[in-house]
């Protein structure tokens, strides 16, 4: 019988007979006592708990449960990968900042050492502005003895 398609099967199957019995319904005959009982014969005539429906079911729930877990697990990678990229953009925006911070910081001290810088050229210019009207002043009073002893020098050699 294995050798029968699965609808010569079906057609195949046991039938259980129920005998008549007086006083019981048309309805109530009809109704197999195995399904009753909560026994079926599924396509290979063989007897089964489950109903076949409830079995087919079952198989489909359970391919859909490992679709859904591989899918899962497709998710997870894909989530493991976009981590592992946030975290290596975190680490070298912290590196940008950490590189902005000693820039910033290095032209405060240029800034700083600019204005030290000026600072001693402006005290450099006043201590040359100082030191030249000392200059300007000598060289007057030189020039008013030079004019001196050249009147001198005149008034002498008028004399002789």
């Amino acid at each position: 019988m294995s050798w029968l398609p699965n609808e010569q099967k079906q057609k195949e199957r046991p039938t259980s007979v129920i005998p008549c019995f007086p006083g019981l319904s048309n309805t109530a005959m009809a109704k197999d006592p195995l399904a009753d009982a909560g026994l079926h014969f599924d396509d290979l005539n063989k007897l089964r708990v489950l109903d076949p429906d409830v079995s087919q079911k079952t198989t489909e729930l359970k391919e859909e449960c490992k679709e859904f877990v591989e899918k899962i697990n497709q998710f997870q990678k894909i989530v493991g990968g976009l981590i592992e990229l946030v975290d290596e953009l975190a680490k070298e925006a912290e590196t940008e900042k950490m590189k902005a911070i000693g820039a910033r910081n290095l032209l405060k001290s240029v800034a700083k050492q600019r204005e030290a810088q000026q600072m001693q050229l402006q005290a450099l210019i006043a201590e040359k502005k100082m030191q030249l009207e000392r200059y300007r002043i000598e060289h007057e009073a030189l020039c008013k003895v030079e004019a001196e002893q050249n009147e001198f020098i005149d008034q002498f050699i008028l004399q002789k």
